[in-house]
């Protein structure tokens, strides 16, 4: 509303129509906004029902009012902006078919990347040669954490308390640093690139709250740098889709983006590498993605949600578990006995895992020593079954840590 306000007769312009808030509703009706309220009400869902072109939801999560009042407004011939990717992820395609059979827009520029116009490249201009992969940084929260840890040296745990102090993370932090919020991103620009419906089931998801300042050195070592990604490929054998932390070359574009920052890059085909960064969250982002959305609704025809009529999504199939190939990273917190090397050794090349190199770490006597391998490329898999075994021997000190090295 503070941009329409302030910009409101471009806008207009740009639309075709006037722009014009006809109601409004939030949890706290006295909190100060610095800007005039119109159109008050304590009951959202009516907003559906008024005489307006356009219902935007900015309430969040994937049921309850949030769902209820885009349901209705699309059941009433309202076209529907929203920033909600958790609904989207779960109902996505649903919501599309209820959009297309009222014909009405349902715009989500803003449930991904925040002011990244990720959405639009997805849906209309990157169609020409079709995507192959899509993979980015999608949480600021992480992002901050993992940049924090790298500059000063901090664990996750310190450097999360002072992202909560800075805003920067909830005071139930899961979502972001679980990596949940990721897969809800993820899954609705593989339905954008790959033409499928949002489908979480076929998502492995996880955090970053493992990830120590070892790690993050030995990255650094290696001329890596760990960031969480989302990312969806297409393979052979089906999509493969995951989130998890990865290490990327400090000298590629997603190992350059730094704070709160998100960046996305796609794998366009024969149009070649496209890379997108920008700020993923805050007010000014967030509305800069709902506006063009409103927008984009008051001027233009309903498009399909997902770049295609829903009739025509596939229902995606996953590629199989563990199959993809890569390089990987493995740390070992084990006793400095005689043996436990050749140990490691051995369960490895019973798996079929090959070690390219290898960093060990000497610590005080009776301390458990870090050991560091980076495999040659290998099914995940196979290493998975390697660190079962591993895991297993009481010289071990703690879970071993496998990170997937992305070529870029």
């Amino acid at each position: 509303m503070k941009a329409l306000a302030a910009r409101g007769e471009e806008l207009s312009r740009r639309a075709g129509r006037k722009l014009e808030v006809v109601g409004v509703s939030a949890r706290d009706a006295k909190k100060q906004r610095g800007f005039a309220v119109t159109g008050w009400t304590d009951d959202p869902l009516s907003l559906a029902k008024r005489d307006a072109d356009v219902v935007v939801e900015l309430i969040g999560g994937e049921e309850g009012v949030a769902r209820a009042l885009v349901e209705t407004a699309l059941a009433n011939g309202k076209h529907v902006v929203t920033a909600n990717k958790a609904l989207l992820a779960k109902h996505g395609a649903a919501l599309a078919a209820l959009a297309e059979k009222n014909g009405v827009s349902l715009k989500f520029e803003a449930a991904a990347a925040g002011g990244i116009p990720i959405i639009k490249a997805l849906r209309e201009s990157l169609i020409a040669h079709g995507v192959d992969a899509v993979k980015g940084i999608l949480n600021g929260t992480c992002n901050y954490i993992l940049t924090e840890m790298e500059a000063t040296g901090r664990s996750f745990a310190d450097v999360l308390k002072e992202a909560q102090a800075l805003g920067y993370a909830e005071a139930d932090p899961t979502l972001d640093v679980g990596g949940g919020d990721t897969a809800h991103k993820l899954a609705l620009l593989s339905a954008l690139a790959f033409g499928v419906a949002p489908d979480l089931s076929a998502m492995t998801v996880e955090g970053i709250e493992h990830i120590t300042p070892d790690d993050i050195a030995f990255a650094s070592e290696f001329g890596f740098r760990i960031k969480l990604l989302g990312v969806a490929r297409r393979t052979e054998r089906g999509i493969d889709q995951k989130v998890h932390p990865a290490m990327v070359r400090v000298r590629s574009a997603l190992a350059n983006v730094h704070g709160a920052a998100n960046g996305v890059a796609v794998d366009a085909g024969a149009a070649g590498p496209f890379f997108f960064s920008g700020r993923g969250a805050g007010e000014a982002p967030t509305a800069s993605a709902v506006i063009s959305d409103i927008v984009e609704a008051a001027s233009g025809k309903p498009g399909p949600v997902f770049g295609q009529p829903v009739g025509s999504l596939q229902k995606l199939t996953p590629a199989p578990a563990g199959s993809s190939v890569s390089r990987w990273y493995l740390r070992f917190e084990v006793l400095d006995i005689p043996g436990v090397l050749a140990q490691i050794a051995g369960h490895l090349a019973e798996a079929g895992v090959s070690i390219e190199s290898m960093v060990q770490r000497v610590r005080s006597p009776g301390a458990p020593v870090a050991i560091v391998m980076i495999t040659h490329e290998t099914a995940q898999s196979g290493v998975e079954r390697a660190l079962k075994a591993i895991a297993a021997s009481d010289k071990v000190r703690a879970r071993p840590c496998m990170i997937p090295m992305e070529a870029a």
